[in-house]
């Protein structure tokens, strides 16, 4: 385990990084002992540099939800981040692509909260009952750490991730709201169109069976802090598609069949 000290430093050497957009080596090759515990020390001290800059947290991530990403990580379980206020967009946004490093999007469903959930033993049955609705949203992920390692090619670990808040820049939201149980959400699916392409398609069972088994999976996971999710946070439940890359000009469409369409355009 790193001292606090160097969670502090390394959290500002973030939030540097995303400011002048220049990507950071990687930090599992700078100190040999990293570990997931130091990693979501340093998320959680970069997330307290912007909320004293005036950030507001309105919710969470997941990531590495699907069986094939955690073999790929070699990891066991999903990582999570946090969501803040101007991370949020809604469809038809313009986003400039030079504000982000590798910016990439990611096919997903968010949950918004009417109650509060807090762990142990949450379940899906408690996730459903306490989610107001369910939405269309694209992830918007990015790497303030290198991913490939300058000197050796080697990709980055998910040490690195998590302490990069877990990939997150941002969500554009948009398509339908519907109730959790208006619609089977294990067969909601979505295409990701690049340009006229389709570029992505996939179903929301590839999230651990159930986008919902990831919320449930979050909360039991902040319980071991003390911490649990809120009335009103958004909870993204993790990517049913691999991420596509963005450039200037590329426009996107989402669609989500019957749940509606998101469109993002890269300037």
């Amino acid at each position: 385990m790193l001292s606090p000290d160097i969670h502090r430093q390394l959290a500002r050497e973030l939030h540097e990084a995303e400011r002048t957009r220049a990507a950071l080596p990687q930090f599992s090759r700078r100190f040999a002992g990293l570990e997931i515990t130091d990693s979501y020390a340093i998320q959680r001290e970069w997330m307290a540099l912007k909320r004293a800059e005036g950030r507001r947290v309105v919710g969470h991530k997941i990531g590495l939800t699907s069986r094939a990403m955690q073999i790929a990580s070699q990891i066991t379980e999903p990582d999570y981040g946090a969501l803040l206020d101007d991370m949020v967009f809604h469809s038809g946004v313009e986003l400039e692509a030079a504000r982000f490093l590798v910016p990439r999007l990611e096919v997903e469903l968010a949950f918004v909260l009417a109650r509060p959930l807090k762990g142990p033993n949450v379940t899906l049955a408690d996730v459903l009952g306490a989610t107001d609705h369910v939405m269309p949203a694209l992830e918007l992920i990015d790497a303030r750490i290198e991913q490939l390692c300058r000197e050796t090619k080697v990709p980055r670990k998910v040490t690195d991730t998590i302490a990069d808040n877990a990939a997150g820049a941002g969500i554009v939201l948009g398509g339908r709201a519907v109730k959790p149980d208006a619609v089977d959400l294990r067969w909601c699916g979505g295409l990701l169109i690049r340009n006229g392409v389709v570029e992505e398609s996939g179903l929301a069972a590839a999230v651990l069976n159930h986008p919902g088994n990831g919320v449930a999976w979050l909360a039991n996971k902040l319980a071991l802090h003390g911490e649990g999710l809120a009335a009103g946070e958004i909870v993204l439940g993790g990517s049913f598609t691999r991420p596509v890359a963005c450039a200037a000009g590329d426009v996107f469409e989402a669609d989500y069949g019957r749940l509606g369409v998101i469109h993002v355009r890269f300037a």
